[in-house]
């Protein structure tokens, strides 16, 4: 059995990300999502520098985690494929506020609710293995696509997001 880091709750993980300032670097949260049991070594040079790490899910083992702990906090959700024991702690959805930023966490961006404009300035899911950013209906919508096994022939990818006014987002297509 792994070993599992402790993942951080969300009040842990808002003071960590604003406490963590490095000169000359403008603060950074890593996200990722769609793993399926495989944390890349690029990946983990991409995510590397963040001060908190996002998981939105398919993570695959425990081990992904605490990988991932080694880097930076991490706030992490369940998926439709994390069915293990190891996974049962984990919520299937997170809120959490950053920089004065409402940030919804799911897995599938389908199983939102109607009606949240006003209540969430960001939503952060994967499931689609597909890298995406849009606002659309006054709320902006991150999913870094898949970091795990390739599926079909879409791009390995994660995102690094910068929280200010209002959200800057990279999307990384890892070469692998």
């Amino acid at each position: 059995m792994h070993e599992t880091r402790r993942v951080m709750n969300t009040k842990e993980a808002h003071a960590r990300h604003h406490n963590a300032r490095r000169p000359g670097r403008s603060p950074f949260i890593g996200v990722i999502s769609d793993t399926h049991g495989l944390l890349r070594p690029e990946a983990r040079a991409a995510l590397s520098g963040a001060t908190l790490i996002l998981h939105a899910g398919d993570i695959g083992d425990a081990a992904v985690l605490s990988a991932l702990a080694e880097l930076a906090p991490v706030i992490a959700v369940r998926g439709n494929n994390d069915t293990g024991a190891w996974a049962l702690s984990l919520p299937t959805e997170a809120l959490l506020v950053l920089a004065g930023l409402r940030i919804l966490i799911l897995h599938e961006r389908a199983a939102l609710k109607r009606g949240l404009a006003g209540f969430v300035d960001l939503v952060v899911s994967g499931h689609s293995h597909r890298p995406h950013y849009e606002r659309a209906g006054g709320i902006e919508y991150l999913n870094p696509g898949s970091a795990g096994p390739r599926r079909f022939r879409l791009p390995v990818s994660v995102a690094r997001l910068w929280l200010k006014r209002s959200p800057r987002v990279e999307l990384m297509t890892l070469d692998i």
